[in-house]
């Protein structure tokens, strides 16, 4: 389903976000989780791409597979970092023949193995960019959809890490969108007053379009260390820290205050009539799973369907 139609009713978007396994096993182990998550019936899920495309050619099987095997509507991310035009549009041929609906474009980020990656010397520099040269691709009448892909985009609650200046930050989402995304998808946060600001920041810059809340439960102490690399410094309320140390350290204790506080986050979240809550599941159900059934629904429809 196109991203003007997911929005276009008004009812708040539950998606998933997954990414490429690294291993047969692990490949086994996402699908055995998929198909647990699939019965909670989001409206989308995301597939993310390694950084600087590393991850291209399985981020692409792991798309098709989805489509092909599953329910859902799966929107991959696709960056700039070292990709030529011809690349990228050989993949939007790829994705639109097979009728994938929307795309989450992102800048991305150099492979951990090459810290020096020059920006510039990319064919596109920003996520601005790929957001416009997808709408060109759109022009071409390649998708079956007559309005091509819809396009999603990255926002920052906590700041975008390259960019200081919050004012300046803001102007880049808004240069995303002018230049044609439909939608907005958080980095990961921990505090929703973050959310709410940035969400009202995003309104006083002229920023229209829905933007989908960015939630990951905490699970492991291990975890919380690797959002925090993952999000480029992640931001813990100190009342989750006092949550997190009052327990044995245990992945069983650790996992409920996360699920316990990452609900309360979706229950804050649906009574400030959030656009669209986007769950970072690590490729893990559980977690996941547990919110929904903490908030007393059997899957999103009936979540929906309580708002």
């Amino acid at each position: 389903m196109h991203a003007q139609d997911i929005f276009a009713g008004g009812k708040t978007t539950f998606s998933f976000e997954f990414f490429p396994p690294k291993s047969e096993d692990a490949g086994h182990t996402l699908f055995e989780n998929i198909a647990q998550l699939q019965t909670l019936k989001p409206t989308f899920v995301s597939v993310t791409y390694g950084a600087g495309g590393t991850t291209r050619k399985v981020t692409q099987d792991l798309v098709l597979r989805l489509k092909d095997e599953t329910t859902l509507d799966p929107m991959p991310h696709l960056t700039c970092v070292s990709q030529r035009l011809s690349e990228l549009d050989e993949l939007l041929e790829r994705y639109a023949s097979v009728g994938i609906s929307n795309i989450l474009a992102l800048r991305g980020d150099p492979p951990r193995d090459r810290p020096d990656h020059r920006f510039e010397d990319d064919d596109l520099k920003r996520a601005a960019e790929l957001v416009a040269h997808i709408k060109r691709f759109n022009d071409r009448g390649f998708h079956p959809d007559k309005r091509g892909f819809g396009i999603s985009v990255a926002g920052f609650p906590e700041g975008h890490p390259a960019t200081p200046n919050r004012l300046e930050e803001i102007e880049h989402l808004r240069a995303k969108v002018d230049a044609g995304a439909d939608s907005i998808v958080t980095q990961l946060f921990f505090d929703n007053r973050d959310f709410y600001d940035f969400r009202d920041r995003c309104r006083l810059a002229g920023i229209k379009v829905p933007i989908v809340a960015g939630v990951m439960p905490i699970t492991t102490l291990g975890g919380m260390k690797r959002m925090a690399d993952l999000a480029s410094g992640a931001r813990f309320p100190a009342p989750l820290l006092r949550a997190v140390n009052r327990t044995d350290g245990s992945s069983e204790s650790v996992g409920r205050v996360g699920v316990h506080w990452a609900t309360e986050q979706c229950r804050d979240l649906l009574d400030h009539a959030v656009d669209g809550i986007h769950f970072y599941t690590l490729n893990r159900s559980n977690a996941t799973r547990e919110v929904y059934a903490t908030l007393g629904v059997k899957d999103s429809t009936a979540l929906a369907e309580t708002l």
